[in-house]
């Protein structure tokens, strides 16, 4: 939206000689092509049905607390996207201590991982927006869980994270006072933040199938 020859987005008013300034003179803020960023917003904005996504993922058991998930095509505004030239593998365990193998995070590590992720591109895609050059950022997450939850042994632990904490490092050229502002931006922006904080309906069903065939030994 314009208002006052600035350009008002999602709370923030950036002036439009700043925009062209960076759309003319410098393409890229933070590894990010400014033109083409602000013509996702301004396409979505003209097109609502454009920015609905439908993400997916496949996940398969492989032996013990190991799985594997498969990523790969996803649609986007109203048709299949199938772009990715190959598939996105990600592989689950458990420590050793909880009887895996190691082969990968667990689940709960990996919901860390999604956290962080998404709270980072969050962040770095609204400093894009805002023009603010980002040098460094990082972000450390701690999880607290009780297993005794998990294993059964105490119906009144929840099975879940009982508390996460989230610390952003970020040196940039902006105050400080901006810098916690974009902090926040990013909270509420991130779906993920926002899937974890609030309640999501998930919907579960099951399917029998078959087992695979074994080989025989010849």
């Amino acid at each position: 939206m314009v208002k006052g020859g600035n350009i008002v987005y999602a709370g923030w008013v950036c002036s439009k000689a700043m925009v062209v300034s960076e759309m003319g003179n410098d393409r890229e803020i933070n590894k990010l092509n400014v033109e083409r960023l602000h013509g996702l917003i301004e396409g979505v904005r003209d097109n609502p049905n454009q920015g609905k996504y439908r993400f997916r993922a496949k996940n398969e058991w492989i032996s013990g607390g190991h799985s594997c998930t498969t990523i790969k095509n996803f649609w986007a505004g109203g048709c299949e996207d199938t772009s990715r030239r190959k598939a996105h593998v990600l592989e689950g365990d458990e420590p050793e201590s909880l009887l895996g193998e190691d082969r990968g995070p667990n689940a709960t590590e990996a919901l860390l991982h999604a956290l962080g992720a998404c709270l980072n591109a969050s962040f770095i895609y609204h400093a894009t927006v805002q023009g603010v050059h980002v040098d460094r950022l990082e972000i450390e997450l701690d999880g607290y869980i009780d297993l005794n939850g998990f294993l059964g042994l105490d119906e009144k632990v929840a099975s879940q994270f009982q508390q996460i904490h989230v610390k952003f490092k970020v040196a940039a050229d902006a105050s400080k006072e901006k810098l916690k502002r974009l902090c926040e931006l990013a909270k509420k922006r991130s779906p993920v933040f926002n899937s974890v904080t609030c309640p999501v309906p998930v919907h579960v069903v099951l399917e029998a199938v078959s087992a695979p065939a074994k080989a025989h030994a010849h």
